[in-house]
């Protein structure tokens, strides 16, 4: 069976490196599947939890922060904000994440014109990366 190389990079270091079967991420327009012997592309990926199966079944998940990814010559470079595998969270810090988020747009939801110092599209991306953080520890029990 093919595989394509996938290498997904943080601007702190190389988080992940395989020769997989196909890669799922979400991207602006939607889900995209990525295989072996793919066209070329270029695409900008929302907060995800990368889907990398490999050819033997096995699944594994990627917090991905959003950023970009590039398919060229059966190679796949993520070039995320942020990205984790599931043993690399601090669930504890991914909890008190979420919590964070959701009660500043509670606070705003509740008042917004009393909490005009809550940026509320922030707080809605903090959440949305905390919720993807936490589904992948937890795909592994982590």
């Amino acid at each position: 069976m093919p595989t394509i190389k996938l290498e997904v990079v943080s601007p702190d270091a190389v988080v992940y490196q395989a020769d997989i079967h196909m890669l799922v991420v979400k991207a602006e327009d939607g889900e995209i599947g990525v295989m072996p012997n793919h066209l070329p592309m270029i695409a900008s990926i929302i907060p995800c939890a990368m889907r990398v199966k490999h050819e033997d079944g096995r699944e594994e998940l990627i917090a991905c922060g959003g950023g970009f990814m590039e398919v060229l010559n059966n190679k796949i470079t993520v070039l995320a904000s942020c990205a984790e595998t599931p043993i690399q969270i601090d669930v504890l810090r991914a909890e008190k994440a979420y919590q964070r988020a959701e009660e500043r747009i509670k606070k705003f939801k509740s008042a917004p014109l009393v909490h005009t110092d809550i940026d509320i599209s922030r707080a809605e991306a903090a959440l949305q990366r905390a919720i993807v953080r936490l589904k992948v520890a937890k795909s592994v029990g982590a």
